[in-house]
């Protein structure tokens, strides 16, 4: 099994775990991940939703809460490899990304929205920067605008396709037919982008697929096409290690192909979703907001259907009934709460 290299980091099993929040992928996880060879990933999002000052000051108690459990992973994993997801659209992102880097985080990887200035907030530290894209369109204009403004590229490149779970990066439209969307071509023409970029920077740029990745041959096609590894999320969730409660796991074993759908976030993204008694309850009332943690940058309070962040938070909490309950395309393919390294050992038995 050929290893992932990002830098200077050697990651011996080519999968990267998704970061999945409000709290899903935390510590626990992403540190069973790292163990098993893999690159385990934290979410950035709202991290101290559990702490008892977050409903007063929810910034200084998710930075607090940030640096905890990196720590803590980073000790659960002998300081193995170990990344975190921050969205471009929630507020504080340089915030959340600097506090990161302090607590010691190797690689931060960032979507839902393009990172323009992730190598700025990252300047003068060895962490490595990883954009989530979905077009060659998207890609080459970030890295465009990396290399001609901070003469710097990226040091990975996530490719996430259609069938990905939570924020997705395509219009509600094309995500109604998602046979139309070409991902095998974007992901080659993404390949030729990282090419070019690398012999510029006299480096190798890996390409990860993501999205829909949930079966061995799933991970040998993207392998075989070019890919220096996969990222998966779903598969994670329904794991012993899983930092989600069991309600949570067993909503991903229990759900059924016609039970996962697409939903429109608050936040002005398209999202995939289990359906639930939340979400059959949106379309004839609207559920009370009595806060808000000021966690989206494109988040009006006063317009929103509904707080996702409360939604989310009673998610991890296994309140499932009450919750927005994100997921991947293929979640209904899972009937059975796995541990970690059974997780990885199937999707990689057939790149051995």
């Amino acid at each position: 099994m050929k290893q992932l290299k990002i830098g200077d980091l050697l990651i011996k099993v080519p999968v990267i775990q998704g970061g999945m929040g409000i709290g899903i992928s935390r510590a626990s996880l992403a540190s069973a991940v790292s163990n098993a060879g893999g690159l385990g990933v934290i979410s950035g999002i709202n991290m101290g939703y559990d702490e008892e000052e977050f409903r007063k000051n929810p910034l200084a108690t998710n930075l607090k809460a940030l640096k905890k459990h990196i720590q803590k992973a980073k000790e659960l994993c002998d300081n193995k490899p170990l990344g975190i997801n921050l969205m471009v659209a929630m507020n504080f992102y340089e915030e959340h990304v600097k506090a990161s880097i302090e607590a010691g985080i190797d690689l931060i990887i960032s979507g839902a929205g393009l990172p323009v200035k992730l190598p700025k907030f990252t300047e003068g530290s060895n962490v490595k920067i990883a954009p989530i894209v979905s077009s060659t369109k998207a890609c080459k204009l970030l890295l465009k605008m990396w290399d001609k403004k901070y003469s710097k590229t990226a040091d990975m490149i996530v490719v996430e396709g259609p069938k990905a779970g939570g924020h997705l990066g395509f219009h509600e439209d094309e995500l109604k037919d998602i046979d139309t969307i070409d991902y095998d071509g974007e992901f080659l023409g993404i390949l030729k982008i990282a090419e070019e970029y690398g012999q510029k920077y006299n480096k190798d740029i890996p390409v990860i697929a993501a999205g829909g990745i949930s079966t061995s041959s799933d991970v040998k096609k993207y392998i075989d096409m070019g890919a220096s590894g996969v990222q998966v999320g779903t598969r994670f969730v329904a794991t012993e290690e899983c930092d989600a409660d069991i309600n949570f796991k067993n909503a991903y074993v229990n759900c059924k192909k016609e039970d996962i759908e697409i939903v429109k976030s608050p936040v002005g993204l398209p999202g995939r979703a289990i359906h639930n008694k939340f979400l059959e309850g949106l379309k004839t009332s609207k559920p009370k907001i009595d806060r808000c943690y000021n966690c989206m940058a494109a988040c009006k309070p006063s317009i929103t259907p509904y707080c996702i962040s409360q939604a989310l938070i009673n998610a991890v909490n296994g309140d499932i009934d009450n919750a927005l309950v994100f997921c991947g395309a293929n979640a209904y393919k899972i009937d059975k709460i796995q541990t970690v390294k059974e997780v990885i050992d199937e999707l990689t038995s057939e790149i051995l």
